[in-house]
C-alpha cells in the first residue's frame, strides 16, 4: 500500500503525542512492506527538504513568512492571535505548499501512484482535503485532540471550523479512545464514519530491565532524591489543561502522611513561572522540582525508571502517551478521570488487574487521595506497575495500532 501523511510534526521536531504517533506509525508501515511518505514542518526553515527516516521518505517544505500578506484577509479572531499569528500562517503555507508537491511533483508530474490519504488534526487537513479532491482519493483525517477540547472551550471557532470540514470531507475518521469518539459524537461528527484506534508504545525500548539501578540513583541523586525517599514523576506540557497546578497544591497534604517525598515535575509550557510561584508560596521548595526542559526519549525513559509513581492529572487527555509509557516502564499510575479521558480506559482502577488510581483532576484533595494510596502500600505499589506492563503488551504495542490502522484503510479501499 502506498499511504500519505500531512503531520505537523515529526522527527526532529516532536512537541507531543501526535508526532510521536506519526513517528512510530509511519516507520512500522514501512516494515511491514508498505511505502510511505510524509509532509511534515520544516522547524526553521533549517532542515533539508527531502529525507530518509526509518525508511519513510519526508518532504519538509521550506516556509516563508506570509503572516503579514495573510493578515489582510484575516477576521477579528485571527487578528486577535497578535504574535500567534505568525504560527497560523505557517500552518496555511505549509499544507499549501505540501499538497502542491504531493500532487504537482510527485503525482502528475512524476507520476507516483498512491492509495489513501492520512492527515493528522486540524495542522494537516488542510492538505489533505485538497490532495483528495486533486488525486481522487480516499481521506481519513486523524483526530488526536479537538480544539474546543483542548482549550477547555475557549480555542478558536475557525480552528473548530476546519476540524468540522475535515469531518465532512473525510471518508473515515480515525480517533484515539472512546473517550474522544464520545466527545466527536457530541460536536456533531459523523457517528457512521468514527473509528476508535489507540495509540500505543514500543515495550522493547520502554523497558525497565534496560536501565541499571546505577542510572536510576545517579538520577535521582541529580534531584537530591535520597535512598529512603518516594520519588513522584510529572512529565508533560505544563499548561492549564494538564492539571500540573493541582498536582502541586496536593502536595501539603501527601506531606504529612509521607514527609519523605518530593515530586519532579518535567516539561515547558506558559504555566512554568506561575508553578514557580505557587512552589515557593505554598512552601515547597524543598519537596518539588520543577525542571521547565522538554527531555529527550532516552532521559525520559530513565525518569520513569528511577521514578516510584507518575501522576498525569490531565483535565483534558484524549489518549495520554505518558501514561503508556510509565506503565510499560512498570510504574504505578494516579491519572485524570473525568471528561475526555483516554487515560482511563488504559488504567484498571481495581481488582487483580489493577494498574492504577483514578482521581478527580480538579480536586487537589483527591490526586493527593490518589497518591497516597498508593505510597502507603509496602511496596509501594509495585505490582500494580507490573500489571501495567502487561496490560500494555496485551493492548498498548505499536504493531498492534499499525495493523489496526491498515486494516481501516483497506476497508476504506474495499469500498
Amino acid at each position: 500500500m502506498k499511504i500519505v501523511h500531512f503531520s505537523w510534526e515529526f522527527p526532529p521536531k516532536i512537541v507531543g503525542g501526535l508526532g510521536t504517533v506519526v513517528m512510530e506509525l509511519s516507520s512500522i508501515q514501512v516494515r511491514m512492506g508498505n511505502e510511505v511518505v510524509v509532509f511534515t514542518l520544516n522547524s526553521e526553515n533549517e532542515l533539508t527538504t527531502t529525507d530518509n527516516y526509518r525508511g519513510v521518505e519526508v518532504h519538509r517544505p521550506m516556509i516563508p513568512d506570509f503572516s503579514s500578506t495573510l493578515l489582510l484577509f484575516a477576521d477579528d479572531e485571527l487578528k486577535g492571535w497578535g504574535e500567534g499569528f505568525r504560527f497560523f500562517s505557517d500552518v496555511v503555507i505549509y499544507n499549501i505548499l505540501s499538497a502542491s508537491k504531493l500532487i504537482y511533483l510527485l503525482f502528475k508530474k512524476d507520476r507516483r501512484v498512491f492509495d489513501i490519504i492520512h492527515a493528522h488534526d486540524w495542522l494537516g487537513i488542510m492538505a489533505g482535503i485538497c490532495a483528495k479532491e486533486e488525486m481522487n482519493l480516499p481521506l481519513v483525517f486523524h483526530i488526536h485532540s479537538t480544539e474546543k477540547g483542548r482549550t477547555m472551550g475557549r480555542g478558536s471557532r475557525i480552528i473548530e471550523e476546519m476540524e468540522r470540514k475535515g469531518g465532512e470531507v473525510a471518508d473515515c475518521i480515525v480517533t484515539v479512545s472512546e473517550a474522544m469518539r464520545d466527545e466527536l459524537y457530541s460536536l456533531g461528527f459523523s457517528p457512521k464514519k468514527i473509528k476508535v484506534c489507540w495509540n500505543g508504545v514500543d515495550p522493547d525500548k520502554y523497558d525497565p530491565s534496560k536501565v541499571s539501578q546505577e542510572e536510576r540513583m545517579r538520577l535521582r541523586e541529580m534531584y537530591g532524591i535520597r535512598s529512603d525517599e518516594r520519588m513522584i514523576l510529572f512529565i508533560g506540557r505544563l499548561v492549564g489543561v494538564k492539571g500540573v497546578d493541582n498536582l502541586v497544591k496536593s502536595m501539603p497534604s501527601v506531606l504529612e502522611d509521607f514527609p519523605k517525598t518530593k515530586l519532579v515535575i518535567v516539561g515547558r509550557g506558559d504555566m512554568a513561572n506561575y508553578l514557580r510561584l505557587l512552589i515557593k508560596e505554598m512552601g515547597l521548595e524543598n519537596n518539588v522540582i520543577l525542571r521547565e526542559e522538554f527531555i529527550p526519549e532516552e532521559d525520559r525513559i530513565r525518569h520513569y525508571s528511577a521514578s516510584d509513581l507518575v501522576v498525569l492529572p490531565s483535565l483534558y487527555e484524549p489518549f495520554g502517551i505518558v501514561c503508556t509509557e510509565a506503565m510499560a516502564m512498570e510504574k504505578p499510575v494516579v491519572v485524570g478521570a473525568r471528561g475526555t479521558s483516554g487515560m482511563r480506559e488504559q488504567v484498571v482502577p481495581n481488582g487483580d488487574e489493577q494498574c492504577g488510581i483514578h482521581i478527580n483532576p480538579y480536586d487537589p484533595d483527591d490526586i493527593a487521595w490518589g497518591i497516597k494510596d498508593i505510597l502507603g502500600r509496602e511496596d509501594c505499589g509495585a505490582w500494580m506497575g507490573r500489571n501495567g506492563r502487561k496490560r500494555v503488551l496485551k493492548h498498548f504495542r505499536w504493531d498492534q495500532v499499525a495493523g489496526r490502522i491498515l486494516g481501516i484503510y483497506q476497508e476504506i479501499l474495499s469500498r
